[in-house]
């Protein structure tokens, strides 16, 4: 872990560093994105397919893009049983959470018969954008999908990159499943925005997408937004951790990695005024990195 003593010498270089994670600074991948953005819209499933064979090194075609039940079978017979138990222990806790947000119409009528009201209706076709390879997670799709089935919303659709085998990662599929989805697609990154946002001859578009991706995903749906809703620009990943001498060091090093795994730009940083703390919670990550399956990305 890199320690950085706060003076006046290197104060400057600490707000530079920062302010290059802004989104300012993201041309480079702006320009790239817009080009996925206009190649989906003009030709379709034709460039779904060939961006995939591209960046995920799987080949799909309009007979393989969407995923099969047989497939969500297989899903089932390869997952550990106790996660699917957690998976429906979770889907419990989040419906009943979402439940009580739930917001209904309502009409009056005043004495001199004007009417006032609010009607409230669910969005008819909502994108969910489930990441995939550095960091497939069930739980972006449970939290991302209740919220809408709770809403009422009729069609539900789920883009996820595929493995360089042209499957989709088995949690995932589970999670899809008992969330109660049954459109999902094999097709991730920019590319699956702009077929959310335009639709294509495999991908009817949507009203809305929500959920989380990389740089080029954050940066599709900013591109996209007013064509279509979005939740928000989420990513890449960061968190910001203030501690003094009390904190307990394996917690913050825990804090700090849970989001350096998601990917290679992730911001994980600690503000402390003990060195002493600095020094150990940097010798637990090492710990912790040593022994943690996304080693490679955690070290970026």
């Amino acid at each position: 872990m890199r320690k950085v003593e706060l003076n006046s010498e290197t104060k400057k270089n600490i707000q530079e560093n920062l302010l290059k994670r802004s989104p300012n600074q993201y041309g480079q991948y702006a320009d790239v994105v817009e080009g996925i953005i206009n190649d989906v819209k003009n030709k379709g499933d034709e460039a779904l397919f060939s961006y995939t064979h591209k960046f995920d090194q799987a080949i799909i075609s309009k007979d393989t893009i969407r995923v099969t039940e047989e497939e969500i079978e297989e899903a089932y017979s390869l997952i550990d049983p106790s996660l699917i138990d957690v998976i429906r222990k979770a889907i419990v806790n989040i419906k009943s959470f979402h439940e009580k947000q739930k917001r209904y119409g309502w009409f009056d009528t005043t004495e001199k018969g004007t009417i006032l009201g609010q009607k409230i209706t669910a969005i008819e076709a909502v994108g969910v954008y489930v990441p995939g390879g550095k960091a497939a997670y069930p739980s972006s799709v449970l939290m991302n999908v209740l919220p809408a089935k709770v809403a009422g919303v009729k069609r539900i659709v789920m883009t996820t990159p595929p493995g360089k085998d042209g499957k989709v990662y088995e949690g995932t599929l589970v999670a899809a499943k008992e969330a109660g989805i049954d459109e999902i697609y094999k097709v991730g990154g920019a590319q699956a925005i702009a077929a959310l946002a335009y639709g294509t001859e495999s991908i009817p578009k949507v009203h809305k997408i929500v959920g989380p991706g990389n740089i080029y995903v954050a940066l599709a749906k900013k591109a996209v937004y007013g064509h279509v809703s979005i939740d928000s620009i989420a990513g890449p990943s960061e968190i910001l951790i203030i501690a003094d001498e009390t904190a307990n060091p394996r917690y913050v090093a825990a804090d700090l990695l849970s989001q350096a795994e998601h990917d290679e730009l992730a911001s994980s940083i600690l503000i402390t005024t003990s060195k002493e703390l600095a020094d150990k919670v940097s010798d637990e990550v090492d710990k912790f990195v040593e022994k943690l399956s996304r080693r490679e990305i955690l070290l970026k």
